[in-house]
């Protein structure tokens, strides 16, 4: 379990799309309990406050992690998106409450045994992936429930799941992830990841417990890395922060940071 401590310890997947200073959307986040601190970075709720004049795309920035998400109003709608190597975009309408559990990275495998490079780049029905835990979704979930009564429902059956599933931890594995996070996702593959893997053996492992490859994974733990120094855009300019985290000029930058954002660093720091 240290091995997944040290995982929330190094790594922290924001999803920054949502103004905070919005007056028709909500979009909070609810730590998980002390049990299960290892397993989920939290549990979210985006919702409208009221009606929108016209439908709403809500951007979900990359962030290495898989989702569970439903529809409050209707929890029979409920899916699993895995890693996403870029940006997506989901049109939801004019009014909308959803809720999701967001996963730390390789949490959902330990957890559940799903291959996550099948659910990689996409969003899937939860029925065709966990049906166990899609009716669970369908019965215990009911529209009257506040967002902390649900957190509460789903604390306690993740701690349920937790106890009850035998889980086996590569180390190894778990090794090379931590050497990802603490160096920020710039790291020399071949060289720096020497934990007793072979190169093929990392891959095998780094597809089924993330659902991608080491370098993909890595480029996205360098994205986050960047928007967790919540830099302006002005100080981006003057203190050049990409170039620490291995890109060469401004322009291999933005063209990255926009693949996993779905604008430019200008307008997001705006």
């Amino acid at each position: 379990m240290n091995k997944l401590k040290s995982i929330r310890e190094n790594y922290k997947p924001i999803q920054p799309s949502v103004s905070a200073n919005d007056n028709e959307i909500s979009y909070q986040e609810s730590k998980p309990n002390k049990e299960i601190e290892n397993f989920i970075y939290c549990f979210w709720q985006l919702k409208t406050l009221k009606p929108l004049k016209k439908n709403y795309n809500y951007r979900v920035v990359s962030d290495g992690c898989i989702d569970i998400f439903f529809d409050h109003k209707q929890p029979t709608e409920n899916f699993v998106m895995g890693f996403c190597r870029r940006f997506v975009q989901f049109p939801i309408g004019k009014e909308f409450d959803y809720i999701g559990i967001r996963f730390l990275p390789a949490a959902f495998p330990h957890l559940f045994a799903v291959d996550t490079k099948t659910l990689s780049n996409q969003s899937q029905e939860l029925n065709k992936v966990l049906p166990n835990f899609s009716r669970w979704i369908n019965t215990e979930i009911k529209l009257s429930n506040s967002f902390n009564t649900i957190v509460k429902t789903l604390n306690e059956k993740i701690i349920e799941l937790s106890k009850s599933n035998e889980i086996y931890y590569d180390y190894r594995f778990l090794n090379a992830l931590n050497l990802i996070f603490q160096r920020s996702g710039y790291l020399d593959i071949e060289k720096d990841l020497n934990t007793g893997l072979s190169a093929r053996q990392l891959r095998r492992v780094f597809n089924f417990y993330i659902g991608t490859t080491v370098k993909s994974f890595s480029n996205v733990v360098r994205f986050q890395h960047i928007l967790n120094a919540k830099p302006s855009k002005q100080s981006l300019k003057e203190n050049k922060l990409y170039f620490d985290v291995g890109f060469f000029d401004q322009a291999h930058f933005i063209k990255n940071f926009k693949t996993f954002y779905g604008v430019t660093p200008s307008e997001a720091f705006r």
